[in-house]
């Protein structure tokens, strides 16, 4: 137990030692390198929030400090340089461990670094695109049409678009109305909306891990998640089982919207430099299909 006390103290010593040192820096440098590192793991956290690596993120932080903060309380007199020694291999097994586990945010990180373009907007008059959006839901809700559409921001969905049928023709009401009409060939994929415009359709996105999504939610919430976790595009869904109308983007899916929260929120990300960042205050989870 003496051990232990003095493993104790020992680490406290080192702690003490490093802030007195710490104080001792140039405290305009250390300012600047606390901002820096702090606006870095903001921007991490962010990057991974709504996605797996959030949960993953704070799985490996758990494990790891657990692991550090133990090997050095252990007594010294008794030996444990192996653990110490196995510790350090830990380490970089968990970091190929987490370049594996953390592939999908990866992958996008790196498509968003390699592929993003300074925002452009979508179109020359985002409001009427808007207007079409909104005008198409309501329709589709009212008469429980199920639909998924994706609209392109910085990232291009050109892949995604190739596994659908090219239109290229401008956003309108009953131009998306006819696409997901049942019966249509088109009716069970998805759109791709581009500069205000119909890029392509019976697209197929990328579909969501199933243990992001809840059991209740069916295949187009499942691919509307999937792709706003691999990209930056906005994804608006509406259920053909209850007509609710939901919006997913940045790995984050909000359901049963009304149509003002839904104009907000659209407005908010398709035209950022104007309006400011969509609150959080929607409800999350719910059974649709």
């Amino acid at each position: 137990m003496g051990e232990f006390y003095q493993a104790i103290s020992t680490l406290f010593d080192a702690i003490n030692t490093y802030v007195h040192r710490v104080m001792t820096y140039n405290r305009i440098v250390v300012l600047v390198e606390l901002l820096l590192i702090g606006t870095f793991v903001w921007w991490v956290m962010r990057f991974l929030r709504g996605t797996r690596g959030a949960r993953l993120i704070k799985g490996v932080v758990l494990v790891l400090g657990t692991v550090y903060v133990v090997i050095r309380l252990l007594p010294k007199s008794l030996g444990w340089e192996r653990i110490e020694f196995l510790y350090g291999k830990f380490l970089l097994f968990a970091f190929v461990a987490v370049v594996v586990a953390f592939q999908p945010e990866l992958r996008r990180a790196l498509i968003q670094l390699g592929q993003a373009r300074f925002w452009r907007g979508v179109g020359g008059d985002v409001d009427r695109m808007i207007d079409a959006l909104i005008e198409s839901a309501s329709y589709l809700s009212r008469n429980k049409i199920g639909a998924v559409v994706a609209i392109e921001r910085t990232v291009p969905l050109g892949s995604v678009a190739e596994t659908g049928t090219p239109l290229d023709a401008e956003t309108t009401a009953n131009l998306l109305n006819t696409i997901f009409y049942p019966g249509s060939i088109l009716h069970d994929m998805g759109v791709i909306i581009r500069d205000g415009r119909v890029v392509a359709a019976g697209c197929q996105y990328p579909l969501a891990e199933s243990d992001d999504v809840e059991a209740s939610l069916g295949s187009r919430h499942r691919a509307a998640l999937g792709l706003s976790q691999e990209s930056d595009a906005v994804v608006l869904v509406v259920s053909e089982e209850t007509g609710r109308v939901s919006l997913a983007y940045e790995g984050q899916l909000y359901i049963g919207l009304e149509m003002e929260n839904l104009r907000e929120m659209l407005q908010n990300l398709l035209a950022p430099r104007l309006l400011p960042r969509p609150r959080r205050w929607f409800r999350k989870g719910g059974n649709a299909k």
